[in-house]
């Protein structure tokens, strides 16, 4: 836990744009969590099922084996829908940031094996031709920088956990 004179160090270090800037990055990461988890939580008959089992790739079977499992499936929903929106949220409020930025970082290089993008893989539909670099990929970057920057106690509810 930082002390607010170590906070206060941080920040001369950095103009007020770049702070900006890294809060609004770590805000849209969560807008895309939130909305991505609110459809699955409120939306009749979504089910991970038809994505584990569409799977491309080196790990194809492990994840259609999932796909194929009721109850997996049945946990695997519970944990996307939910996840997906608590990260989302908690990364748009700024609070318990770090452990956000990790869940997120998981779940988007969970979803670029799921779906890689390299030569010889056949693509999902939507997706194109990236050869290495797709959008998972490129979020899962963004989080991994945020988890260098304690954006959430610059703006954020983290900063009430800061020793005063």
């Amino acid at each position: 836990m930082a002390t607010e004179e170590t906070l206060n160090g941080m920040l001369k270090k950095y103009t007020g744009a770049q702070l900006f800037f890294l809060t609004c990055m770590r805000v849209i990461i969560g807008w895309h969590f939130l909305y991505e988890g609110y459809v699955k939580v409120t939306g009749e008959g979504w089910s991970s099922a038809g994505y584990l089992n569409a799977a491309p790739g080196p790990f194809a079977g492990i994840f259609s084996t999932l796909g194929h499992s009721a109850w997996m499936v049945g946990g695997i929903n519970i944990i996307m829908s939910w996840g997906l929106t608590l990260i989302g949220l908690a990364l748009i409020l700024g609070l318990f940031t770090r452990t956000a930025l990790v869940g997120a970082a998981v779940f988007l290089f969970l979803f670029y094996i799921t779906n890689p993008p390299w030569i010889g893989v056949q693509f999902m539909a939507g997706e194109g031709s990236y050869m290495i670099v797709n959008k998972n990929l490129v979020e899962f970057s963004a989080a991994l920088v945020l988890l260098a920057f304690p954006s959430g106690q610059i703006w954020g509810f983290d900063r009430l956990f800061v020793k005063q």
